[in-house]
């Protein structure tokens, strides 16, 4: 193996995993959290999706932000990536990379790869699925450092769902929803109080969607949600959960960018003639779908969680929750890649003149991409969390302990034969040609962890106050290369060791429901902590060679939260500045060292809350400018972080006609706004090298017909904008934006 010239420092590795396995309940998950409206007092029984929260939101020291139900609804979000439209500056920007294309929540922040850094109700969910809204009561972002709140993960921050739980009602409702995109959908949320402190609650939910403005893409889902509540509203709480979703979709490859601006022939395009037909070449239509008949991506997910709680009469509260997952994915994708080599014209006609540009006849190799995984987990999260006084210093304190077991199957795909060409202006799904198969090989990466953490908020005197947060894991990463029949391809590989984060933030109360804070917090990734994959010295991703020690991210922040209008108002504001030092490069001589500096630093601004009894308003604003030292990730050798809008912007606002009673027509509407954002480099030549920024304005009305039903219409993209959501790395395909779209619902309450 090469030598590593940077090798982390060895860590006892047991004596924390006795002290977990000590304890009654071994592991921890959340602090207590937040009410309805903004304002995120701390409330028995709630808990947070993400954080260890040991004080309010307005007095704790980074960006956070709350997503509920209520605007979900509205907007008629279905997936949590919709659901994240209203964080400006998070959204799937990256299509995928050479043919491959990005499945589920394939999310970007602050110009970092946070998939690997979603959160179910605390543990860590990294199974690549659309994860559905139709049992989520909210939607937590975390931005900036998180590792004393998760450990491992992304240098910018971590996104957290939260599940429903029963209640002690009898309360029935439902959707049906209808619209472009040959979009069907219906949902139920059944709660019945089944004894004095005891209730069950039944989430329901069924999905048969194309996607408006493209042909032949489906997401078609199906999902169960049964939760069973003991003790509810008593000092001792029982929650048990099953999560079922299948998923049956055909997935999306992207449209061939020829015609786009920024558009240009490959190299490799070499016939003077070719090179002016593709230069000149008109844009495809934004609906061709380049796959086939079998495309498909297959998924089910199993979520199987056990919460137990209990308030102490001192005021403490222990929590536990113990989680099983497991994700099955089955995946093909037939894509397209525009180098010259794979662009071709029929064979009775090899050779190209200026006069025979017909596009008619102009086809592209179809390149198939396969996928088959299982990704489990096993994990005890155990948190204790209340109050005390040191002398003059009052405590707010969250501390625990977690064990879990990560673990990734990924079974080799093969196939046998190939599709024809595709036409590129009138492309043909219903082909045959090629055949799949499972080989029976396999790679495995199983990652244990034992984690301790302690998170406190001094009050030093009603005006001061500190935040700190310590966390320590212990890791272990194996990952095995096996033959179809479970011998090993190659060594097993290992990485080990142990990982420190944390948080330090001072706050500043001028009044009390106001703040000003200052923070800094650090966030590590391990070799493999990302995707559970290790690579051998040589092999092509640097940082999952085990012997480099884990890649630090540093946060700094600063800013000011308000709670205006009776607390009904947040407004906030921070800058902020995340440093990844230390990134991993090769020499000359093979070995490997540390070098280099990326950097994201910006603004952050949002309102959310009441303006009045009837005026509501979601609304945030992110400037985020990157610089990369020591090496070179856009396509256009900028020294900035591919896919990064510069500048997001979002806004959903809805006002209440009354009619003299409670309820009455809602009109609302809102804007995204995305700048321009550069793809990444793997050496493609001609693509674009950018997307353009771009603004879509989503309007929504609702009306009660009476007190149980309502009728509800929202319009997306209202002006009918033509723009590129995704880009994949080489440039050569994109995600169109989605045209202007009509969605009916009928709200169902009893």
């Amino acid at each position: 193996m090469s030598s590593i010239r940077s090798r982390k420092h060895t860590v006892n590795p047991y004596a924390l995993a006795l002290a977990a396995t000590a304890l009654t309940f071994p592991l921890a998950a959340l602090a207590d959290a937040p009410a309805d409206g903004p304002t995120e007092v701390v409330v028995k029984g709630e808990k947070a999706p993400i954080l260890k929260r040991t004080a309010a939101l307005v007095d704790t020291p980074q960006t956070i932000e709350v997503i509920k139900k209520e605007l979900i609804q509205q907007q008629g979000a279905t997936t949590l990536t919709e659901a994240l439209r209203n964080a400006p500056g998070v959204g799937t920007f990256n299509l995928g990379e050479n043919g491959s294309t990005s499945t589920g929540d394939a999310l970007y922040m602050r110009g970092s790869d946070i998939s690997g850094s979603i959160f179910v109700d605390g543990v860590r969910d990294v199974a690549t699925i659309s994860r559905d809204m139709f049992n989520i009561e909210a939607v937590e972002v975390l931005k900036g450092g998180a590792g004393a709140d998760i450990g491992r993960g992304a240098a910018t921050g971590a996104i957290g769902l939260q599940s429903k739980r029963p209640l002690l009602d009898n309360l029935y409702s439902g959707t049906a929803a209808a619209g472009g995109g040959d979009f069907y959908r219906a949902t139920a949320d059944l709660n019945w109080r089944t004894g004095e402190y005891s209730g069950f609650r039944l989430n329901l939910m069924d999905q048969d969607a194309g996607v408006a403005g493209r042909d032949d893409i489906k997401n078609k889902r199906w999902g169960v949600a049964p939760t069973l509540g003991f003790g509810i509203n008593t000092p001792t709480r029982v929650i048990a959960g099953w999560q079922h979703i299948e998923q049956n979709n055909v997935p999306d490859g992207g449209v061939f960018v020829i015609g786009l601006p920024g558009y240009s022939s490959p190299d490799d395009a070499t016939r003077t003639g070719y090179r002016d037909f593709l230069n000149s070449a008109p844009k495809v239509n934004p609906k061709n779908f380049y796959g086939t008949k079998d495309d498909r991506d297959d998924a089910t997910q199993d979520l199987l969680t056990a919460i137990v709680e209990h308030d102490f009469t001192n005021g403490l509260h222990l929590s536990n929750t113990t989680r099983y997952g497991k994700t099955d994915e089955d995946y093909q994708l037939t894509a397209i890649m525009g180098q010259g080599a794979n662009l071709a014209k029929p064979s009775s006609r090899p050779l190209l003149t200026p006069d025979e540009n017909d596009p008619s006849t102009w086809t592209i190799t179809r390149l198939v991409n396969n996928r088959s995984t299982r990704n489990e987990t096993l994990g005890n999260y155990t948190n204790l969390s209340g109050q005390f006084t040191t002398g003059s210093i009052r405590h707010s304190f969250s501390a625990g302990l977690e064990i879990s077991r990560e673990e990734q199957l990924t079974y080799t795909v093969g196939g046998d034969g190939e599709y024809p060409a595709v036409s590129i202006y009138n492309p043909n799904p219903n082909v045959t040609g090629y055949t799949r198969h499972v080989t029976g090989a396999h790679a495995d990466g199983v990652t244990d962890t034992q984690a301790a953490y302690l998170n406190d908020t001094l009050t030093l005197t009603p005006k001061f106050l500190i935040n700190a947060g310590l966390r320590y894991d212990n890791f272990k990463t194996v990952y095995k290369s096996l033959n179809a029949d479970g011998s090993n391809a190659a060594d097993p590989l290992t990485a080990k060791g142990g990982l420190w984060s944390g948080r330090l933030g001072l706050v500043y109360k001028p009044v009390k429901n106001g703040s000003l804070y200052a923070s800094y917090a650090e966030t590590s990734q391990p070799p493999g902590g990302a995707n559970f994959t290790l690579t051998a010295a040589g092999g092509r991703s640097l940082s999952n060679v085990p012997d480099v020690k884990p890649q630090i991210a540093r946060n700094w922040e600063a800013g000011t939260k308000w709670e205006l209008a009776h607390g009904h108002l947040s407004l906030a504001g921070a800058v902020f500045r995340t440093e990844y030092s230390d990134v991993v490069s090769q020499d000359t001589d093979g070995s490997y060292y540390r070098t280099g500096k990326k950097t994201t630093e910006g603004v952050e601004l949002s309102a959310a809350g009441q303006i009045t009894r009837n005026w509501t308003v979601n609304a945030g604003y992110t400037h985020n400018d990157t610089k990369v030292e020591g090496s070179t990730v856009t396509a256009d050798g900028s020294a900035v972080l591919a896919y990064n809008p510069t500048d997001s912007f979002s806004l959903w606002s809805s006002y209440v006609v009354r009619d003299g009673g409670l309820h009455g027509l809602t009109v609302a509407g809102g804007a995204r706004y995305n700048g321009e954002m550069k793809r990444g480099s793997d050496g493609a030549v001609g693509t674009p090298a950018y997307t353009e920024a771009y603004w879509v304005v989503d309007g929504m009305a609702s009306y009660p017909v009476n007190d149980r039903l309502s009728l509800q219409l929202n319009v997306y993209n209202l002006f009918d904008k033509a723009y590129v959501a995704a880009i994949n790395k080489s440039g050569y395909r994109y995600t169109p934006g989605t045209p202007r779209t009509l969605r009916l619902t009928l709200n169902v309450n009893f």
